[in-house]
Protein backbone atom coordinates (compact mmCIF):
# COMPACT_ATOMS: atom_id res chain seq x y z
CA UNK A 1 0.00 0.00 0.00
CA UNK A 2 1.05 3.58 -0.88
CA UNK A 3 2.20 6.03 1.98
CA UNK A 4 3.23 9.40 1.77
CA UNK A 5 6.53 9.04 3.65
CA UNK A 6 7.44 6.39 0.85
CA UNK A 7 6.16 7.48 -2.26
CA UNK A 8 5.91 11.05 -2.25
CA UNK A 9 8.49 12.75 -5.03
CA UNK A 10 8.20 16.75 -4.37
CA UNK A 11 11.20 17.50 -6.62
CA UNK A 12 11.27 15.42 -9.60
CA UNK A 13 9.00 17.01 -11.63
CA UNK A 14 8.72 20.08 -9.87
CA UNK A 15 8.70 23.56 -12.23
CA UNK A 16 10.56 26.34 -11.42
CA UNK A 17 7.85 29.03 -11.20
CA UNK A 18 8.63 32.27 -9.96
CA UNK A 19 9.28 32.73 -5.83
CA UNK A 20 6.53 34.59 -4.62
CA UNK A 21 4.12 34.03 -8.20
CA UNK A 22 0.50 34.10 -6.90
CA UNK A 23 -2.52 34.21 -9.20
CA UNK A 24 -6.03 34.28 -8.66
CA UNK A 25 -8.24 31.38 -8.29
CA UNK A 26 -11.00 32.05 -10.68
CA UNK A 27 -8.47 33.19 -12.98
CA UNK A 28 -6.72 29.50 -13.22
CA UNK A 29 -9.93 28.09 -12.98
CA UNK A 30 -11.42 29.71 -16.24
CA UNK A 31 -7.74 29.40 -18.05
CA UNK A 32 -8.27 25.84 -17.29
CA UNK A 33 -12.18 25.63 -18.24
CA UNK A 34 -11.52 26.73 -21.65
CA UNK A 35 -8.19 25.27 -22.74
CA UNK A 36 -9.48 21.34 -21.29
CA UNK A 37 -13.11 22.40 -22.71
CA UNK A 38 -14.86 21.34 -19.44
CA UNK A 39 -18.10 22.60 -19.97
CA UNK A 40 -18.92 21.50 -23.44
CA UNK A 41 -17.48 17.93 -23.20
CA UNK A 42 -18.96 14.99 -22.11
CA UNK A 43 -18.25 12.31 -19.20
CA UNK A 44 -19.35 9.96 -16.72
CA UNK A 45 -21.45 12.06 -14.15
CA UNK A 46 -19.23 10.89 -10.97
CA UNK A 47 -16.29 12.94 -12.60
CA UNK A 48 -17.91 15.89 -12.12
CA UNK A 49 -15.35 17.98 -14.25
CA UNK A 50 -14.01 21.50 -13.16
CA UNK A 51 -13.13 23.13 -9.46
CA UNK A 52 -14.42 21.02 -6.71
CA UNK A 53 -13.39 22.23 -4.10
CA UNK A 54 -12.75 26.32 -3.72
CA UNK A 55 -10.12 27.86 -1.14
CA UNK A 56 -9.91 31.57 -0.27
CA UNK A 57 -9.04 32.88 -3.56
CA UNK A 58 -5.42 32.59 -4.37
CA UNK A 59 -2.90 30.01 -5.60
CA UNK A 60 0.79 30.31 -4.98
CA UNK A 61 1.93 26.62 -5.15
CA UNK A 62 0.24 24.29 -7.60
CA UNK A 63 -0.14 20.47 -7.12
CA UNK A 64 -0.77 17.62 -9.24
CA UNK A 65 -1.91 14.34 -8.55
CA UNK A 66 -3.42 11.00 -10.35
CA UNK A 67 -6.04 10.49 -7.70
CA UNK A 68 -8.04 12.79 -5.06
CA UNK A 69 -6.70 10.58 -2.25
CA UNK A 70 -6.01 11.23 1.09
CA UNK A 71 -2.48 10.30 0.51
CA UNK A 72 -2.73 12.99 -2.66
CA UNK A 73 -4.23 15.73 0.00
CA UNK A 74 -2.18 15.42 2.45
CA UNK A 75 1.32 15.75 0.29
CA UNK A 76 -0.16 18.98 -1.10
CA UNK A 77 -0.92 20.31 2.12
CA UNK A 78 2.51 19.20 3.19
CA UNK A 79 4.61 20.71 -0.21
CA UNK A 80 2.25 23.66 1.13
CA UNK A 81 -0.09 23.70 -2.15
CA UNK A 82 -3.26 25.61 -1.85
CA UNK A 83 -4.34 24.07 -5.66
CA UNK A 84 -4.45 20.43 -6.20
CA UNK A 85 -5.40 18.91 -9.65
CA UNK A 86 -6.70 15.29 -10.15
CA UNK A 87 -7.74 13.43 -12.92
CA UNK A 88 -9.93 11.28 -10.57
CA UNK A 89 -12.15 13.79 -8.46
CA UNK A 90 -13.47 13.57 -4.76
CA UNK A 91 -16.82 12.34 -6.21
CA UNK A 92 -16.79 9.07 -7.98
CA UNK A 93 -18.49 6.99 -5.31
CA UNK A 94 -21.39 9.72 -5.54
CA UNK A 95 -22.81 11.18 -2.46
CA UNK A 96 -21.32 9.71 0.98
CA UNK A 97 -21.36 11.21 4.54
CA UNK A 98 -18.48 13.29 5.77
CA UNK A 99 -16.97 10.87 7.99
CA UNK A 100 -14.06 8.70 8.63
CA UNK A 101 -11.51 8.98 5.39
CA UNK A 102 -14.30 11.24 3.80
CA UNK A 103 -13.93 14.02 6.87
CA UNK A 104 -10.04 13.59 7.27
CA UNK A 105 -10.06 14.50 3.75
CA UNK A 106 -11.94 17.31 3.51
CA UNK A 107 -10.49 18.86 7.14
CA UNK A 108 -7.01 19.12 5.30
CA UNK A 109 -8.22 20.18 2.40
CA UNK A 110 -9.89 23.55 4.48
CA UNK A 111 -7.59 23.36 6.85
CA UNK A 112 -4.41 23.95 4.59
CA UNK A 113 -6.85 26.34 2.09
CA UNK A 114 -6.45 23.85 -0.46
CA UNK A 115 -8.65 24.09 -3.74
CA UNK A 116 -9.19 20.47 -5.68
CA UNK A 117 -9.68 20.59 -10.09
CA UNK A 118 -10.84 17.87 -11.71
CA UNK A 119 -10.02 16.57 -15.34
CA UNK A 120 -11.23 13.36 -17.02
CA UNK A 121 -12.12 12.80 -20.02
CA UNK A 122 -11.39 16.01 -21.31
CA UNK A 123 -7.91 15.73 -20.17
CA UNK A 124 -7.58 11.94 -21.49
CA UNK A 125 -9.08 13.34 -25.07
CA UNK A 126 -6.68 16.92 -24.83
CA UNK A 127 -5.01 17.36 -28.14
CA UNK A 128 -1.23 18.41 -26.60
CA UNK A 129 -1.84 17.88 -23.03
CA UNK A 130 -4.00 14.51 -23.00
CA UNK A 131 -2.70 11.41 -21.26
CA UNK A 132 -2.91 9.53 -24.73
CA UNK A 133 -1.40 11.82 -26.59
CA UNK A 134 1.22 12.11 -24.08
CA UNK A 135 2.03 8.98 -23.74
CA UNK A 136 2.18 8.26 -27.26
CA UNK A 137 5.10 10.42 -27.56
CA UNK A 138 6.35 8.80 -24.33
CA UNK A 139 6.50 5.68 -26.43
CA UNK A 140 7.89 7.24 -29.81
CA UNK A 141 5.15 6.79 -31.85
CA UNK A 142 3.12 10.12 -33.81
CA UNK A 143 -0.95 9.54 -33.76
CA UNK A 144 -2.23 10.01 -36.80
CA UNK A 145 -5.79 10.36 -35.59
CA UNK A 146 -8.67 9.80 -33.08
CA UNK A 147 -9.51 6.57 -31.33
CA UNK A 148 -12.06 5.40 -28.49
CA UNK A 149 -14.94 7.08 -29.53
CA UNK A 150 -16.91 8.88 -26.36
CA UNK A 151 -20.20 10.25 -27.55
CA UNK A 152 -19.39 13.38 -29.33
CA UNK A 153 -15.08 13.02 -29.17
CA UNK A 154 -12.42 10.53 -29.33
CA UNK A 155 -10.90 10.54 -26.00
CA UNK A 156 -7.99 7.90 -27.47
CA UNK A 157 -5.47 8.09 -30.15
CA UNK A 158 -4.14 5.98 -32.91
CA UNK A 159 -1.38 5.67 -35.67
CA UNK A 160 0.40 3.71 -38.00
CA UNK A 161 3.88 2.25 -38.29
CA UNK A 162 5.79 -0.93 -38.56
CA UNK A 163 7.72 -2.38 -36.01
CA UNK A 164 8.24 -5.43 -33.78
CA UNK A 165 5.32 -6.04 -31.48
CA UNK A 166 7.81 -6.87 -28.79
CA UNK A 167 10.08 -4.14 -29.24
CA UNK A 168 6.80 -2.12 -28.58
CA UNK A 169 5.91 -3.91 -25.34
CA UNK A 170 9.41 -3.38 -24.14
CA UNK A 171 8.71 0.78 -24.59
CA UNK A 172 5.89 0.22 -23.04
CA UNK A 173 7.55 -1.69 -20.08
CA UNK A 174 10.28 0.81 -19.65
CA UNK A 175 8.06 3.50 -19.47
CA UNK A 176 5.33 1.77 -16.93
CA UNK A 177 8.65 0.80 -14.70
CA UNK A 178 9.02 4.32 -14.09
CA UNK A 179 6.12 4.32 -12.33
CA UNK A 180 5.92 1.22 -10.26
CA UNK A 181 4.08 -1.05 -12.72
CA UNK A 182 4.18 -3.98 -14.54
CA UNK A 183 2.62 -5.18 -18.26
CA UNK A 184 0.78 -7.89 -19.21
CA UNK A 185 -0.21 -9.04 -23.27
CA UNK A 186 -3.43 -10.77 -24.06
CA UNK A 187 -0.94 -12.62 -26.65
CA UNK A 188 2.79 -13.32 -27.17
CA UNK A 189 4.36 -10.39 -28.53
CA UNK A 190 7.51 -12.03 -29.79
CA UNK A 191 7.15 -12.92 -33.81
CA UNK A 192 4.21 -10.64 -34.01
CA UNK A 193 4.47 -7.23 -36.40
CA UNK A 194 2.59 -3.61 -35.51
CA UNK A 195 1.41 -2.00 -38.39
CA UNK A 196 -1.55 -0.20 -36.42
CA UNK A 197 -1.89 1.01 -33.10
CA UNK A 198 -4.16 2.36 -30.38
CA UNK A 199 -4.02 4.00 -27.68
CA UNK A 200 -6.95 4.30 -24.76
CA UNK A 201 -5.22 5.19 -21.20
CA UNK A 202 -6.83 3.86 -18.15
CA UNK A 203 -9.36 1.74 -18.02
CA UNK A 204 -9.65 1.57 -21.73
CA UNK A 205 -9.66 -2.26 -22.78
CA UNK A 206 -13.90 -2.74 -23.10
CA UNK A 207 -16.31 -4.07 -25.56
CA UNK A 208 -16.60 -1.13 -27.77
CA UNK A 209 -12.68 -0.52 -28.04
CA UNK A 210 -12.41 -4.29 -28.68
CA UNK A 211 -15.01 -3.81 -31.37
CA UNK A 212 -13.55 -0.34 -32.52
CA UNK A 213 -10.46 -1.87 -32.61
CA UNK A 214 -11.57 -4.64 -35.29
CA UNK A 215 -13.38 -2.13 -37.38
CA UNK A 216 -10.06 -0.45 -37.81
CA UNK A 217 -7.85 -2.70 -38.33
CA UNK A 218 -6.14 -2.27 -35.09
CA UNK A 219 -3.50 -5.29 -34.56
CA UNK A 220 -1.76 -3.65 -31.08
CA UNK A 221 -4.31 -1.72 -28.52
CA UNK A 222 -2.50 -0.52 -25.44
CA UNK A 223 -4.61 0.17 -22.01
CA UNK A 224 -3.95 1.16 -18.54
CA UNK A 225 -6.55 -2.15 -17.53
CA UNK A 226 -9.65 -3.87 -18.92
CA UNK A 227 -11.76 -6.45 -17.20
CA UNK A 228 -11.15 -10.36 -17.81
CA UNK A 229 -13.75 -10.17 -20.55
CA UNK A 230 -11.61 -8.52 -22.76
CA UNK A 231 -8.56 -10.75 -22.78
CA UNK A 232 -10.58 -13.29 -24.13
CA UNK A 233 -12.00 -11.27 -26.81
CA UNK A 234 -8.53 -10.53 -28.07
CA UNK A 235 -7.20 -14.03 -28.00
CA UNK A 236 -10.15 -15.11 -30.38
CA UNK A 237 -9.94 -12.08 -32.62
CA UNK A 238 -5.60 -12.17 -32.62
CA UNK A 239 -5.71 -8.56 -31.07
CA UNK A 240 -2.34 -7.61 -28.90
CA UNK A 241 -3.67 -5.65 -25.80
CA UNK A 242 -0.73 -4.27 -23.84
CA UNK A 243 -2.75 -3.86 -20.32
CA UNK A 244 -0.21 -1.03 -19.11
CA UNK A 245 -1.59 0.05 -15.60
CA UNK A 246 -4.24 2.54 -15.35
CA UNK A 247 -2.32 4.84 -12.43
CA UNK A 248 0.76 4.49 -15.25
CA UNK A 249 -0.84 5.34 -18.24
CA UNK A 250 -2.44 8.15 -16.04
CA UNK A 251 0.43 10.35 -15.37
CA UNK A 252 1.54 12.15 -18.31
CA UNK A 253 -1.38 14.33 -18.42
CA UNK A 254 -1.31 15.96 -15.05
CA UNK A 255 1.96 16.68 -15.62
CA UNK A 256 1.91 18.75 -18.71
CA UNK A 257 -1.15 20.60 -16.80
CA UNK A 258 1.35 21.75 -14.16
CA UNK A 259 3.87 22.57 -16.79
CA UNK A 260 1.53 24.69 -18.33
CA UNK A 261 0.54 26.43 -15.64
CA UNK A 262 3.63 27.25 -14.85
CA UNK A 263 4.15 28.92 -18.33
CA UNK A 264 0.74 30.31 -17.89
CA UNK A 265 0.89 31.84 -14.35
CA UNK A 266 4.46 31.47 -13.48
CA UNK A 267 3.66 29.19 -10.58
CA UNK A 268 5.62 26.41 -9.08
CA UNK A 269 3.74 22.90 -8.95
CA UNK A 270 4.62 19.18 -8.01
CA UNK A 271 3.76 15.92 -9.31
CA UNK A 272 2.84 13.88 -6.64
CA UNK A 273 3.47 10.06 -7.28
CA UNK A 274 1.19 7.82 -5.18
CA UNK A 275 1.33 5.02 -7.28
CA UNK A 276 -2.01 2.67 -6.71
CA UNK A 277 -0.56 -0.69 -7.92
CA UNK A 278 -3.74 -0.89 -10.66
Amino acid sequence: MSTPSRDRILAQATGNGVVGAHAPLRDIVRALDDELRTAELPDYAGAMNGLQVANRGTVTKVAVAVDASRAAITEAAIWGANLLIVHHGLFWGGAQPLTGVAYDKYRTLFGADIAVYATHLPLDGHAELGNNVRLAHALDLTPGGGFARYKTFDVGVMGEGELPTAELVARVEAFVARYGGAVRTSVEAAGRTTRRWAICTGGGANSETLREARERGIDTLIVGEGPHHTTVEAIEHDLCVVYAGHYATETLGVQALGAWLEQRFGLPWTFLHLPTGS
